[in-house]
Formats: structure tokens, sequence, C-alpha cells
């Protein structure tokens, strides 16, 4: 690693050159995207995905990730930032020789430490002449700077490689809570305006289910963001969609536009939304009012309170008129509940928290809106489909540690049909309810696909690896009160 700065090689052009200028700009994008971040639930990223056009096209989408950062200043040290080679042809993955590069905000230091650490991978070169006029990782660096303050960077163009050498080299970097992983990438390119639309919001579907088939034609960082996404389903993040625009919604005309996204990638949490594997869906309870997974029978009355919120926050949301709410007492404590939502027997999502946050009155709704419009496996419930779908709210007992030393400790001490199972290892965290035991009734089956959602091998055990269990009460409309 040498001692030469890189200079900044667009201020002026993709960006104000005054350093005045530039973070009051970025500043502004930062301030008008506040709101977006309500939908981490307050969690922090690991991985972002964000545009590099000059900032008068994408800066207010790149704006809608860097909001979310604001709980990392002082905590990231380290930004690993990855984005496509547009000016030079690069084999496999290209770093700088540069000790530093330069913005208007300031000098960035290279973390020579981090990049040695990719010494003995093929696909990683050294080239300054890749990084020279590069404007994918450059206009990302003052977003950096306002966002973290100080920070070591790890730079790295990428050309001809991969997604699994992408990934493997991010598997070297990956850190611990003070790196953070940016991927650059624009969307579409130069297509007419609505169609565009179609094809942007098709990539980043493919992009929240973290699937690595892309192609170029759909996003110019298509390799880092394949990469990126194999290493997100290894280490067990969720993604979450933030923004979605494109040139002509921000400053450009409709004829020929440049999609934009932003993308952030979180832990599964506990305050996270925890999404179930599709191949191990909740079943449907169509025709009982309310049923019990915890010995008791459950509250009828409750259940219908809860089942009308949920139905009532999705109605809310598509403009149609709400139902009547019938009153409960317990509305008003702290609880914690997932949404289950079924169109015809089919899942169509399923999104809930397992640690009480907020008011249960609150929680229901607030899960009901995302299970029916944030839950990335599907498309955004209709008008159309309102009428047919079948609402299930699982409601959550205080989960319950379990002091098992071997995984042979664990199923025995694990009551089938009964108990919800939390994961967690070293920052990877899966749930399954107990409505997951009638399709994996055996416990051996059940803790196997459970390390497998959480990024592990079905058959892995670690000393530190911590399991614990919840109860659940469950309540499911009758069968014909969706059709209603």
């Amino acid at each position: 690693m040498g001692t030469a700065v890189r200079p900044a090689a667009l201020a002026g052009r993709f960006y104000p050159g005054q350093a005045y200028a530039l973070a009051r700009e970025i500043d502004a994008y930062v301030e008008a995207a506040q709101p977006v971040r309500r939908a981490l639930d307050g969690l922090a990223p690991k991985m972002l995905l964000v545009p590099h056009a000059g900032y008068v096209y994408s800066g207010p989408v790149a704006g809608s990730a860097y909001a979310c950062l604001a709980p990392l200043r002082g905590r990231v040290r380290r930004v690993v930032l990855l984005g496509p080679a547009h000016r030079v042809a690069v084999r496999g993955l290209a770093a700088p020789q540069a000790g530093a590069f330069e913005t208007p905000l300031g000098r960035v230091t290279i973390d020579a430490q981090a990049l040695a650490l990719l010494d003995d991978l093929p696909q990683v070169g050294v080239s300054d002449l890749a990084h020279a006029e590069e404007h994918s990782l450059e206009v990302q660096l003052p977003f950096l700077q306002r966002a973290l303050g100080a920070f070591d960077l790890v730079p790295l163009a990428v050309g001809g490689a991969t997604p699994d050498e992408v990934a493997a080299v991010l598997e070297r970097l990956w850190g611990g809570d003070e790196t953070l992983v940016v991927i650059s990438s624009d969307l579409s390119h130069y297509l007419p305006y609505a169609e565009a639309r179609r094809r942007d919001e098709a990539t980043v579907a493919r992009v929240l289910a973290l699937d690595p088939a892309l192609d170029h034609d759909e996003a110019c960082g298509a390799t880092p963001l394949a990469g990126a996404l194999l290493a997100a389903r290894r280490h067990g993040l969720a993604a979450r969609r933030l923004d979605l625009r494109n040139s002509g919604d921000t400053a450009g005309d409709r004829q020929r536009v440049v999609g934009y996204a932003a993308v952030a990638f979180v832990a599964n949490a506990p305050h996270a939304r925890d999404l179930p594997e599709p191949a191990v869906a909740e079943p449907t309870t169509a025709t009982a009012a309310s049923t019990s997974t915890t010995g008791p029978v459950a509250d009828a009355a409750l259940g219908r309170a809860l089942l009308a919120r949920a139905r009532n926050a999705i109605a809310d949301a598509l403009g149609l008129t709400p139902g009547v709410e019938p009153p409960h007492p317990e509305l008003r404590a702290p609880g914690a509940t997932f949404v289950t939502l079924r169109h015809r027997g089919a899942l169509r999502g399923c999104i809930g928290a397992l640690a009480a946050e907020r008011t249960l009155d609150e929680d229901v709704r607030r899960h009901a809106r995302a299970a029916a419009f944030d839950d990335p496996r599907f498309a955004p419930i209709t008008q159309a489909e309102f009428a047919a779908l079948e609402i299930e709210v699982s409601l959550l007992d205080a989960a319950e540690a379990l002091a098992v030393t071997s995984e042979a400790e664990a199923q025995s001490l694990l009551r089938r049909g009964r108990d919800g199972v939390i994961l967690e290892w070293r920052g990877r965290r899966a749930t399954f309810l107990p409505q997951v035991w009638e399709q994996l009734p055996q416990p051996a089956q059940f803790l196997a696909a459970l390390k497998r959602k959480a990024g592990l091998a079905a058959d892995f055990w670690a000393a530190d690896l911590r399991l614990s269990r919840y109860g659940v009460r469950k309540f499911s409309e009758p069968a014909d009160a969706a059709s209603a």
C-alpha cells in the first residue's frame, strides 16, 4: 500500500466541489429521507445497496439509505465499498495502490490491514488506474463522511468476477459491528419510464428475496450485488426496501431513465420483521375462531378484537371502509404478535416481532400492514384480494431460555406442537412459530430447518449457540369471515 492520495475526480461534476455546498446538499437529502428509517424498526444495517449517479439524479434515493446510518456513527470504523468498474477493464476485483482517497470533505484513509487479508485470493489485484476516474465508488464517500465521521475504507472496483468470488472477498472482510458493507449499483439504464418502473420492481423483488440471479441489463453492479446477496444469505441478513425511483422522478426526462434503489440488509434481531421460510409456512386454521398452543383455551374475545384490528389496518391502507373493532382491556398492555395472511389457501405474507415493544393494539396493526405490503417475498396485497384474505394472529408469550449443552438435550426438552423456538448464534437469529411443528413434527427435523433458516448447516452445533422457546395463542377468522 502506497502513500499516494487519489484526488477527487468528480467534484464539481457529479456533486458540488465546495465543502460547504456539498455538506448542505447531502444533509438535505438525508433529512428528507428521515421517515424511511421507520422501515428498519430501529435496526442498524450491516449492508446497504445505494445508487451512484450524479447527486441531482440519485442523491434523493442515496439519502434514503444513508439516513439509516445515524445509529452507527462512532461504531463503524471500516467501510467495505464495492462498485462496478465503468472505465477500465478489470479482471476480478481491483484494490487501489493509493493510501487515501480525497473528497472536498477531507481525506479517507485506505485500510491496508484489511486489504492484506485478501493477498492470497487470486481474484483480487491492485490497480490505481481502475480507481482513478471510477464514479461508482467516489460518489459514496461524501455521504459516508457526513453519516459516519471518521472511518477507514476498503474500496474495490469489480470487473470480470463471479458472484462466488465476490462473496469470498466479502467473507474475509465481513467483521463485526465495526464493519459496514456498501454495494454501489444503479438499476436499469435508458428505458422509457413505465418500462423502467416494471423492470426495476422485478429486480428489487429478487434483491429482497436475496436471489443472486441478476444480469447487467438489470443492474450495472450486478456482479458485486450478486456476490453481496450470497453473503447476506450466508450471514442470515434480511433485506428491507427503503426507496425505489428513477431519474424521471428526480431530475431527468421520462423518455430514457436510469433506475435507483436503496436497500438495507439487517440481521434478524429481536425487533426485526421475522420472515418464516416459504417452504415451512405455518398451516391454515380456517374454521376455528381461536386456538391455543399454550394449554388453556385462548380468549375468544381478545381474538376477535385482534383480528378486527388486523383486517382494519389493511383495509385502511387500501382505502377501504373499516369494520367494527370490539374493545378489549388487554389491547392496552404491551404485546408481541405475528400476522399471517393467506389468499385462497396460499401464503401471502407473514411478519411479526418476538419482543413486546408497543401496545398490543399498535403491534397487531403494524404487523398486519407489514405482512400485507412489506413482506419482500410477495407483491403487496391488492383491493381485489382483500375480501378473500384469510388472517391469522399469533400472540407470543415471553421467551424462556433453554439451558442446554447439546443438540440431543435440546431435542429432548422441546415440546412438539407447543413450543415456538428462537435460535441465536453470534449475530444470527431465526425463529419458527409452533405451527411449523405440523410440517416438521420431529425435533431433529425442526431444529435442522431452523438452523438452515439462520444460515447455518443442518448439523451445526456450538457451545455458545442459544435456544429459547415461547408459547403462542393463535387466532384465526371463521371460514366465511374473509369473504363476507
